[in-house]
């Protein structure tokens, strides 16, 4: 492992030229602080997680001091935002250091998200707030917990200079990892601009970076797109199964590699509703849940837009058809999975579709149906008081449960061995947004950092019983309708 003067830096997309990025360097904030260090998340850049208690560690990671290697920039971009073209949006509080090489050969983008204004800023002061910065490293490493594919967050830390939101809040920055942080908006801004140039180069530098199998392919373009498509569907998906609603599905926030991405108003479901908006500034509810998988589409077919001076339009139109069946076919899979089959048929999809009813109707946890049903028995004449006691019509579950057990009969195994498979893939722990903001409170009232890394820690392994955490997984309390996160979260 290796110390912070260690580290590789190989910064290939500041080698890309001048009209991908603006070279800058971060704005210094006074008296930094650690609050947290995510010690597996050092293991991708091979850093020694004791370098987290030098003294200068968090001069270092709030942009005060840059570390030896790097090279800051601040990446350009545009974005669909709720439906509407914005031409230039870019990094506007968000400073890439560099992407580190490990011993893997990996490489792996640093990026520091608050660390001041950029050229891209919009009038905006480029800074991230402590509230913000625990949500986005919480929920990230959330994600990765739970199978997802996401950027992951080394650290944060924090300052007391003051920056205003809805009130005054005091500063901090989120260290972001990442295979790449190219997104949907990253080609936009060259179609809109009629560049054609910078879309080749940049498609031909992530071909090369993430998708090399696909370099010296006479048709590596329109596979490259296919890549996207086949990622961005089963990332969907993953998001429907989890119960995971993002909130800001703006095509800038799209990552061309098929990762959950900008965390902002996100929210897990608590009690299942398929038109649940969790950002509150969503007027319209154009991010609803229910939602998530047609807007997918929607945001590819704005970068196949833009792929259009390197992909004839018939072409990328055939790629933009494998979207819908992918999505359906995992979706339907990892729904199947959730109920304990190893198989899944036709008629599976009609009890998926009516267990969701159920649940929609008798305003039942999602998360927490799903990890007790791997308590249910299929013997006739089994109440299943466990899960059945969360119904208010309880006759309504018991035909449900009737099929269920029907179907159950045509699965292998006994019941204990169906609900090992099933707590695997239902997790007992997700990130509520009420636990979210009692480590925020006590982080901002009392500089108390622990229930962050007691967070931290608890949904690196949200599929374990953990008994000593069992009070994280119960229903939110009912102060917690009140907390309310918007674009600004």
């Amino acid at each position: 492992m290796k110390k912070l003067d260690q580290l590789d830096f190989q910064n290939t997309f500041a080698r890309l030229p001048d009209t991908f990025h603006s070279r800058l360097h971060p704005t210094p904030l006074p008296e930094p602080y650690l609050v947290s260090f995510n010690a597996n998340a050092a293991k991708l850049i091979d850093l020694d997680a004791d370098e987290a208690m030098r003294a200068d560690f968090a001069e270092y990671f709030i942009g005060n001091r840059l570390l030896p290697g790097s090279d800051p920039l601040a990446m350009l971009y545009a974005g669909h935002q709720f439906g509407h073209f914005v031409p230039q949006l870019g990094d506007g509080r968000a400073i890439l250091l560099g992407e580190v090489k490990n011993r893997a050969g990996e490489h792996w983008d640093l990026q520091l998200k608050g660390a001041g204004a950029t050229p891209f800023s919009r009038s905006g002061d480029g800074r991230a707030v402590l509230r913000s910065s625990i949500r986005e490293y919480l929920c990230s490493e959330a994600m990765h917990g739970l199978g997802i594919p996401t950027t992951r967050a080394l650290c944060i830390v924090g300052s007391d200079e003051e920056v205003w939101r809805e009130t005054v809040e005091s500063a901090a920055v989120v260290t972001r990892i990442a295979p790449s942080h190219v997104r949907f908006g990253s080609f936009e801004v060259f179609f809109y601009r009629d560049q054609p140039e910078p879309i080749s180069l940049l498609a031909d530098y992530v071909i090369t970076r993430h998708f090399p199998e696909l370099a010296d392919a006479p048709d590596k373009y329109p596979r490259f797109l296919n890549e996207v498509v086949t990622r961005t569907a089963r990332l969907m998906a993953k998001w429907q199964a989890v119960g995971f609603s993002h909130g800001v599905m703006n095509t800038d926030n799209m990552s061309i590699l098929g990762l959950t991405f900008d965390y902002g108003p996100f929210g897990f479901m608590e009690t299942y509703n398929p038109g649940y908006v969790c950002n509150h500034s969503d007027h319209g509810g154009r991010y609803a849940f229910d939602r998530q998988p047609q807007i997918g589409l929607w945001n590819l077919t704005c970068l196949a837009q833009a792929l259009t001076p390197i992909i004839p339009v018939e072409e990328a139109r055939a790629v933009l058809g494998n979207y819908s069946p992918t999505y359906a076919e995992h979706y339907v899979d990892l729904m199947s999975q959730k109920l304990g089959l190893t198989h899944t048929g036709k008629e599976d999809v009609s009890l998926i579709e009516a267990l969701l009813g159920l649940m929609h109707a008798n305003q039942v946890d999602y998360t927490h149906l799903f990890r007790s049903l791997g308590y249910f028995k299929s013997a006739t004449g089994e109440q299943n008081s466990v899960v059945r006691d969360q119904f208010i019509d309880r006759p309504a579950f018991d035909a449900w449960a009737e099929t269920y057990r029907a179907r159950l009969r045509n699965e292998a195994g006994t019941d204990d061995e169906r609900k090992v498979r099933m707590d695997r893939v239902n997790p007992k722990y997700i990130l509520r947004n009420y636990l979210a903001q009692v480590a925020i409170g006590k982080a901002e009232k009392e500089r108390d950092f622990s229930e962050v890394d007691r967070l931290l820690k608890l949904l690196s392994r949200p599929f374990d019983e953990q008994p000593e955490m069992a009070d994280y997984a119960a229903p939110p309390p009912d102060w917690a309708q009140h907390i309310s996160v918007s674009c600004s979260s």
